[in-house]
């Protein structure tokens, strides 16, 4: 069965010229879908015959509302979505004086392995589609009623390790007659696959390149972030710094303040060492507990803070947001696991 939703309107264009359709069905196909139709017969302005024959062909991807926890602090809202095939992904929806944003996921898991998150437990099970990710941002409007004005990448998974289906993600929820969110309303985050930093440099999107460091030197970050054994932190700042020589571009770094392992004042001059030349945020993150880690919450975020802030380092405490629902990443979905799983004994 053929994934509409995930072809471009070049691509939906032709395709539809291959059944024997004039070109304009194309951009009607491509409106409806990213309008978050869930059949064809809601395609109303499409001959009765040609919606007969795209539902004995292809598959209009929808997913359903496995579990959804609306914060009572906040209004964050969580959903757990289910997938055509069973499986779940997690999609948060946050709102802001400046408007709401939706952190979407990337892969159904993880597998790079970060020892503080819960996304990577149970590693991964596969890649999303480019219409499962545009799903996550055009159902949870349709649910909330609430116009998403900002994504972030930042939900399970890696999205440089997924970078083609990202790529064209990034495509489509950006064109004028989808959702039309644009570039510079988009953040995209990796834990550092050089590589993917270095692939999108070459393309000069004016995304929001978010870094998750949390630790600016190799030993410490070898140990919570394996995927510096493949990717080290020093090449890692080489490719930061290449990207904003050709991007122009300010890079978000995330660090998730852990207790005695990466809050030390001599952590946070090397990050300050590192980042000269080269304007970039640091955006200090509480760490959430996770009940199968031995990390634990910093207790000097204050004190790291005003420390990079001496070196003329931007740097910010991320707002908490949805505390009392699970809102960190992996952690409905890593719930869900856990009764299923004691459902099957």
């Amino acid at each position: 069965m053929t994934d509409l939703k995930s072809k471009t309107l070049p691509e939906l264009t032709d395709f539809l010229k291959s059944m024997g359709q004039p070109a304009f069905r194309g951009k009607q196909v491509f409106t409806w879908l990213h309008r978050g139709v869930r059949s064809f017969e809601e395609m109303t302005n499409l001959p009765k015959a040609l919606r007969d024959q795209l539902a004995e062909t292809c598959v209009i991807t929808a997913p359903t509302v496995a579990r959804k926890q609306v914060s009572a602090l906040d209004g964050t809202r969580k959903y757990l979505w289910e997938l055509s095939d069973g499986n779940c992904i997690e999609t948060v929806l946050m709102q802001y004086h400046h408007g709401n944003t939706v952190c979407i996921s990337s892969q159904v898991g993880c597998r790079m392995g970060c020892a503080f998150c819960a996304s990577t437990i149970a590693g991964k099970v596969r890649d999303l589609t480019p219409s499962e990710m545009l799903d996550q941002v055009l159902f949870t409007q349709l649910d909330s009623g609430l116009e998403i004005s900002n994504i972030v990448l930042m939900g399970i998974g890696e999205p440089m390790d997924n970078l083609a289906n990202v790529l064209r993600f990034l495509e489509l929820v950006n064109h004028p007659d989808g959702l039309n969110i644009g570039m510079r309303h988009i953040s995209l985050s990796t834990c550092g696959v050089i590589p993917g930093i270095r692939r999108l440099a070459e393309l000069g999107l004016q995304l929001t390149l978010s870094v998750s460091l949390h630790a600016p030197d190799s030993e410490t970050r070898s140990k919570i972030m394996p995927v510096n054994r493949a990717y080290d932190v020093e090449e890692l700042f080489d490719a930061c710094h290449d990207y904003f020589q050709k991007t122009g571009r300010r890079i978000s770094f995330e660090y998730a303040m852990i207790d005695g392992v990466n809050d030390h004042d001599w952590q946070a001059d090397l990050i300050a060492q590192k980042l000269r030349g080269m304007p970039g945020h640091v955006n200090l993150i509480p760490l959430n507990d996770v009940a199968e880690s031995p990390f634990k919450p910093s207790r000097r975020i204050e004190a790291f803070q005003k420390r990079l802030e001496s070196h003329h380092i931007t740097a910010t405490v991320r707002r908490s947001l949805g505390g009392d629902i699970d809102a960190s990443c992996g952690q409905l979905r890593r719930k869900a696991m856990l009764e299923q799983a004691k459902k099957g004994e």
